[in-house]
């Protein structure tokens, strides 16, 4: 089918996703990304442009943040994302985000708009539970430490993609990915021990839109995440929230057409976080 109105150049999002990607396996090979996966890539990308969410972690294989800052530059030479982007290495991690709505999506947590943690670690006698405001205190420092990262990042680069690398000390990068991915609620955990959430039902959260800029049809995955069943009643309001203000984003935006947000309930022999 042909794309929509302002279509990007299919192959070169391919190409420019591919190029990214780091050596496979085999000496001097390299694994070949599937062209769909390519395209969701540039999707999601195309998602935090659009300001649907503040941020993505980049999971297509072993790109670093400086192959991710020039594959930035070829979206952007190919019209999809205009505005400043920024690549953060944190902890091996890399997100995609755009400096304004990731820092304000840290002022909001840290000021009167707290994303609510859930303690998740294991041995936990009656499962999950939602932190009290003491125990949430140390992950305020750290997100307060990832603001001025952010900051000072912004100030000290001007070209359209910049990239800055943050050491995350004892940070639970779980927990701090999560505040920064826009998730209304956030698992926390201590560090290196396990969850407690196998065989626990969990509400799965996904939000999907079609975006005909890329293919008419093509469909990008623009949020998922869980909160365990049992808690949803306490935090009804902050989900609430988020479905408005997810809603109130796509209104204002052209890329993305057809939003669905839906949720399901699964229990997992194992939960990777």
């Amino acid at each position: 089918m042909a794309a929509g109105p302002g279509a990007l150049p299919v192959p070169l999002l391919v190409a420019a996703a591919r190029e990214a990607l780091g050596p496979g396996s085999g000496p001097g090979r390299r694994r070949r990304l599937p062209a769909a996966r390519a395209l969701h890539a540039a999707g999601e990308v195309l998602a935090v442009a659009a300001g649907l969410k503040p941020a993505l972690l980049w999971d297509c294989g072993a790109a670093g943040p400086a192959e991710l800052r020039r594959y930035l530059g070829r979206l952007r030479e190919a019209g999809l994302a205009p505005g400043r982007l920024h690549v953060l290495g944190m902890g091996g991690s890399a997100l995609v985000l755009r400096p304004g709505p990731a820092r304000g999506r840290l002022r909001a947590v840290l000021g009167s708009r707290p994303a609510p943690l859930v303690e998740v670690s294991a041995g936990r006698p009656r499962g999950p539970a939602l932190c009290a405001p003491a125990e949430a205190r140390p992950v305020l420092g750290h997100l307060a430490a990832l603001l001025g990262h952010l900051r000072d990042a912004e100030a000290a680069g001007s070209e359209p993609v910049t990239a800055s690398e943050v050491a995350p000390g004892d940070w639970n990068l779980c927990t701090v990915a999560g505040v920064l991915l826009g998730y209304p609620a956030v698992y926390t955990f201590a560090e290196g021990a396990e969850n407690c959430l196998a065989l626990t039902p969990l509400r799965v959260f996904t939000a999907r839109a079609s975006c005909p800029r890329i293919k008419d049809g093509f469909r990008v995955q623009i949020y998922s995440f869980s909160v365990p069943e049992s808690l949803c009643p306490e935090l009804r309001d902050v989900l609430d929230a988020w479905c408005r203000e997810l809603k109130e984003a796509f209104s204002a935006q052209t890329d993305f057409v057809d939003l669905c947000i839906s949720s399901e309930v699964v229990s997992l022999p194992a939960v990777a976080l």
